[in-house]
């Protein structure tokens, strides 16, 4: 005998543009994105017995996210988010819960003349602006807010040593090293209760994003670094002291290594030590740290 035992469907990478214009002050603002939708629900006789009477195609949800964005704002995305998961939960009576997923990709404003151009953009940098929002029937919006992509590196200030050293280390204990990372930074909200809550809480968003990537990146260039591990807790302390709305905040960094090169078999060049300058940059395998700090 066998049973499903869980299932969910949906629409994902749903590209989004959106375009704001202000007619008065002649410029324009632009947000592009990428949005997936998982639903939960009275689905199983879907799977079992072939029945589509309760499938929302997942054609309908990518119309349903670009009919959304054109009847609301889609910043900041935590709002945005939440609006997509309440619509289907609120929608469809079989639907109970609603994921939705958005990745915000940056466009920042040229500045031409040593002015902000009107209507023209740049992508600076890979990093991204990154909301989960769930939505469950009886039991409110849950979101979470992140940074992905966010490639830091500092060239001293980082230590690791005082590890355990048994027949399998090798790895040498260094006092002084090439610290790089790609930051995926996280913070989860207090449950909102409903969506009027989420929307209330809206001027808090952006300010908790630029807290946290402001926390993030001064800490990664200013702390002495004894281990990825300590950085990284001193980083959610004090986001969790700046947002005071959110209840947990984790982190993903993986060690980006950088070997020194033994150059000694060349007329006894020195490039070891304290005489290391060309080093030899590393993909696989590498380090992945990871932690949560909660209240």
């Amino acid at each position: 005998m066998v049973k499903l035992s869980a299932a969910r469907y949906g629409k994902d990478n749903i590209r989004v543009y959106k375009v704001y214009r202000d007619k008065e002050a002649g410029t324009q603002d632009v947000v592009e994105m990428t949005v997936g939708v998982l639903l939960l629900g009275d689905i199983e006789t879907s799977y079992t017995q072939a029945d589509n009477s309760v499938v929302v195609a997942t054609d309908t949800m990518k119309n349903t996210v670009y009919v959304l964005a054109k009847q609301h704002p889609v910043s900041p995305p935590e709002r945005f988010g939440s609006i997509i998961a309440s619509h289907f939960v609120e929608t469809y009576k079989h639907i109970h819960s609603a994921q939705v997923k958005i990745i915000v990709h940056k466009w920042t404003r040229m500045t031409v003349d040593g002015k902000p151009h009107p209507h023209s953009f740049l992508r600076d940098g890979a990093d991204t602006r990154n909301v989960e929002a769930v939505a469950t029937e009886g039991k409110g919006i849950d979101v979470r807010s992140a940074i992905a992509g966010l490639l830091v590196l500092k060239s001293t200030g980082s230590a690791f040593h005082g590890f355990i050293r048994d027949e399998y280390a090798t790895l040498p204990e260094v006092s002084d090293r090439i610290l790089s990372t790609e930051v995926d930074c996280g913070w989860a909200w207090d449950t909102f209760p409903t969506l009027k809550d989420v929307e209330a809480a809206v001027p808090k968003y952006d300010d908790a994003w630029d807290s946290a990537r402001k926390i993030t990146i001064e800490t990664f260039a200013i702390d002495e670094s004894a281990s990825v591990q300590n950085t990284m807790y001193k980083m959610c302390e004090q986001i969790l002291t700046a947002v005071p709305m959110v209840k947990a905040v984790d982190y993903s960094l993986p060690n980006k290594h950088y070997f020194e090169i033994d150059l000694s078999w060349h007329k006894g060049l020195k490039n070891t030590g304290k005489d290391a300058e060309v080093y030899a940059p590393q993909t696989n395998p590498n380090g992945l740290i990871q932690c949560t700090v909660s209240r």
